[in-house]
């Protein structure tokens, strides 16, 4: 299937200030662009992208002051499956992880390991370890939060998730890696686009999506204790230890969002022959 996605993000800052924005597709998922605008700044002023310390290409730009807006338009091949299950796969011993999970296993700035360790263990330290613990972790973050915009906080900890018992997507991705890092499983945060595909459609806005990986035997798999269900089309922008690393943009000063605009949506079965179509031309008259 063909997914286009993009975004119209508007700031107001009230002096020229320095900002960086990780809203650029994963460069894992690059190959499957078959169409990609480059992001759009209005006014026109210089950017440049580079790789953090998680593999994320994040732009940085200075917004003069006044009205800025970023725009970004692109459509990507998906294979249209959906999420893998595999309730067979057995959790990593610690001495056998890989050096670079090692990170996602500590507490950050969110995932307050420290204070929900015997909240996790017991909870889920009779669960068979691996991929049914994991799964539990989400059956339980799903019915313990309560999801609603207007219960959004920036400050809200996955401690503060559990006790309040209302978030946002951001928050049931933290408390199951809190949870998961207590258990000593390997969880990274990870947001994206992730549009109405094979579902019902939501009638509020679209927005991105914040989900989480757990590390298991064989590599990193997909969990969503938000809708805790195997979804299709999830396009990855970013991972980190937790929102701290990847916020959407981050401002070296004040400023005020005017505009938040996200769009993924499946293209339909003609129109996607026909942009595929040509998209092999152009490989062609480019050869």
């Amino acid at each position: 299937m063909l997914i286009r996605i993009g975004y119209e993000l508007g700031v107001q800052c009230p002096a020229p200030t320095p900002i960086i924005a990780a809203l650029e597709v994963r460069p894992e998922r690059r190959v499957d662009l078959v169409r990609e605008e480059t992001a759009q700044l209005t006014p026109h002023v210089p950017s440049s992208i580079y790789t953090d310390q998680f593999g994320n290409r994040c732009r940085r730009f200075i917004a003069p002051a006044g009205d800025t807006t970023i725009r970004y338009d692109a459509i990507i091949a998906d294979s249209g499956e959906y999420d893998p299950v595999n309730p067979m796969i057995g959790e990593v011993p610690i001495a056998d992880l890989p050096d670079d999970a090692l990170v996602y296993m500590l507490g950050s700035r969110y995932c307050d390991t420290d204070l929900m360790m015997d909240t996790a263990w017991n909870l889920f330290g009779h669960i068979a370890p691996g991929w049914q613990r994991v799964q539990a972790i989400c059956d339980y973050v799903h019915n313990r939060i309560s999801f609603g915009y207007s219960y959004a906080r920036s400050t809200r900890t996955a401690g503060q998730a559990y006790e309040e018992r209302v978030g946002v997507c951001r928050d049931f991705a933290h408390l199951a890696i809190t949870m998961c890092r207590c258990m000593n499983i390997p969880a990274r945060y990870t947001n994206g686009f992730l549009g109405d595909i094979g579902v019902p459609k939501d009638p509020a806005p679209m927005d991105f999506s914040a989900w989480f990986e757990a590390y298991l035997e064989g590599g990193w798999y997909t969990f969503d204790a938000r809708h805790n269900k195997p979804r299709m089309g999830r396009v990855v922008v970013a991972y980190g230890r937790d929102a701290t690393d990847v916020p959407l943009i981050h401002t070296f000063g004040p400023h005020r969002l005017t505009t938040f605009k996200v769009f993924t949506d499946e293209l339909e079965p003609e129109e996607a022959r026909r942009i595929l179509a040509q998209s092999e031309m152009r490989v062609r008259e480019a050869a």
